[in-house]
């Protein structure tokens, strides 16, 4: 399957109402609006492509930027790419569901996540932490260092709350990854969860809103899912 063919397969299947919730998420024109569900059929044809994969990223387009993802070879991609890619993430759907997701399959996923989460821009940041709940929620518990996710979790209680939006969300995500998925720092992790307590949020067109890592960590333990781990991170 070539370029032009991915993007008609993409067009057919794309759906006005889902559109709608795309564009209210903060995903703008060009786009389709297809299910990520659907995409699979494409891909069983496509494979992982890596050079058709950075021609649909490059579209602009939500639906062609996903499907990137679902192609890439995370590997064959640099930290230079995984840049590249990130500048063109406009919005945390691409910047979390697509970047964040194609690099924690990578060699170098922990080395550039890091940098991310350095960096103090919003949804550098925001993938960064994403990334670490990709990783932790798929490898095994012996390929991250105890005390490096130990000093994340501490970095996450002095700095949660003056952070940038997006990035609240995933350093809130990652309290609740890191006590269900990663088991060696499941109390340390219910600590920070309670200490932080309730994160508030901001949104453009609604009031802010409060999450809390550690109600959803005890819903979590109450459905006995300690230890959870995917089997793949991609579709």
């Amino acid at each position: 399957m070539n370029f032009e063919m991915v993007m008609q397969e993409l067009e057919a299947l794309g759906k006005q109402r889902l559109k709608k919730m795309y564009i209210s998420n903060g995903a703008q024109e060009p786009l389709f609006g297809v299910a990520t569900g659907e995409m699979k059929p494409i891909f069983k044809k496509t494979k992982i492509n890596q050079p058709l994969a950075e021609q649909l990223y490059t579209t602009g387009n939500y639906d062609a930027m996903y499907f990137a993802g679902i192609i890439a070879d995370p590997n064959a991609m640099t930290e230079a790419d995984y840049d590249r890619w990130m500048d063109a993430a406009y919005f945390y759907m691409l910047s979390d569901f697509v970047v964040a997701v194609t690099l924690a399959e990578a060699d170098i996923a922990q080395k550039v996540a890091d940098k991310w989460i350095a960096s103090g821009e919003e949804l550098r940041m925001s993938a960064g932490w994403s990334c670490y709940c990709w990783l932790l929620g798929n490898r095994p518990d012996g390929e991250f260092s105890e005390d490096k996710i130990a000093g994340m979790l501490d970095l996450v209680e002095r700095t949660i709350h003056d952070a940038p939006e997006r990035a609240k969300h995933a350093m809130n995500n990652f309290m609740y990854t890191v006590a269900v998925s990663y088991l060696p720092l499941h109390d340390k992790a219910v600590e920070t969860a309670k200490a932080v307590g309730p994160v508030e949020v901001k949104r453009d067109k609604t009031k802010s809103k409060l999450i809390h890592a550690f109600e959803n960590i005890q819903k979590a333990v109450d459905k006995g899912q300690l230890g959870f781990k995917r089997k793949h991170v991609r579709c």
